[in-house]
């Protein structure tokens, strides 16, 4: 066995926001609802599995359109830093992980938000990864600006797949503002995998030794990874994507049960996590009396919603209802119906 270490992703397990659909909606007339259609077609590319494409990719394809409506790359700043919303437990989670194992995270948010939350909870930038764009490296023609609003408005008003394909691979491609596109590269997907294994690479470690938490179709590869290599795959508050590729479902209000499953993983590895997870579910107070659990953790944790499960054949459909819809309550309609 070598060192365990611990991935999480950023915005469901630790935090509540969706950074890029509040830049939406912050900056762009209807951005909330063009959003929306732009992650559905981010999704169908995902499924239908167009070469070169990755999960995430909308953070791509919005950046021009925030631009044309007046983001910069201060404001962006600005605004991240000002709208910060933790899932409860996350200011006491990430710490405690911190001094339990090596801990990153690895998220397709834009660096501006990932620095935002860092400084938040004292996380080191160092061991992030983010999708980093500038805004302010390229200038937006007059016309072009025009023309974006025009692509947009015709996006919210006929989001067929045709009409994006029409927007997104035909018109922005001729563009100059394009390059900002092409200059995005976001961490979702197969990016993730890769940033996963780069950290592996770096500091030597174990696929059999990771713990990987997420929540949408932007962690699907690293989750199956670490389901592949014997390791653990968390999904919390997941989405179908997530619970596809999971071998554990979290369904929490507060993050300090990933605590526990952390503190287990690290002394005890993947089984001893399983078989807690099927004593739990069948009856949480016993097994929290287990002497294989950290009690003090177990005391901490609040008297709220927790369920916790290990995925099967016979249960997924059951928690992909289940989670999809705590996963609304907690992080609202809009958000959590995201992919």
């Amino acid at each position: 066995m070598g060192e365990r270490f611990l991935v999480s992703d950023c915005e469901g397990p630790i935090s509540l926001n969706d950074n890029a659909f509040e830049l939406a909606g912050h900056f762009i007339p209807q951005g909330e609802r063009f959003f929306q259609i732009v992650s559905h077609y981010d999704d169908i590319l995902v499924e239908i599995e167009r070469p070169g494409y990755n999960a995430g990719n909308t953070l791509k394809l919005i950046a021009p359109f925030l631009k044309a409506y007046g983001a910069n790359n201060q404001n962006i700043e600005s605004f991240s830093e000002a709208n910060v919303l933790l899932v409860p437990g996350a200011s006491e989670t990430l710490p405690f992980l911190q001094e339990l194992m090596p801990s990153f995270i690895v998220s397709t948010s834009y660096q501006q938000y990932l620095e935002a939350l860092c400084q938040v909870l004292g996380f080191p930038l160092e061991n992030c990864y983010y999708t980093f764009m500038d805004l302010d490296k390229v200038e937006l023609d007059p016309e072009e600006k025009d023309h974006l609003m025009e692509l947009k408005q015709s996006a919210v008003e006929n989001p067929e797949f045709e009409n994006l394909e029409q927007i997104f691979w035909d018109e922005l491609p001729q563009m100059k503002i394009n390059s900002l596109v092409d200059d995005i590269k976001p961490v979702g997907g197969s990016a993730k995998k890769e940033a996963v294994e780069d950290i592996m690479n770096r500091f030597g470690y174990l696929g059999s030794d990771l713990i990987y938490i997420g929540d949408s179709i932007t962690d699907v590869e690293p989750l199956r990874f670490a389901q592949d290599e014997d390791g653990l795959a968390v999904s919390f508050n997941g989405n179908d994507y997530a619970l596809d590729e999971a071998n554990v479902a979290v369904i929490s209000d507060n993050t300090l049960i990933l605590s526990l499953i952390a503190d287990l993983f690290k002394r005890e590895g993947t089984r001893k996590v399983l078989e807690f997870t099927d004593n739990y579910t069948t009856d949480p107070k016993e097994a929290l009396k287990s002497d294989a659990v950290n009690r003090e953790l177990a005391s901490r944790l609040p008297p709220t919603h927790t369920q916790l499960e290990v995925v099967t054949p016979h249960n997924l459909e059951r928690l992909k209802r289940e989670s999809g819809e705590f996963r609304k309550h907690i992080r609202g309609e809009s958000i959590g119906g995201l992919g």
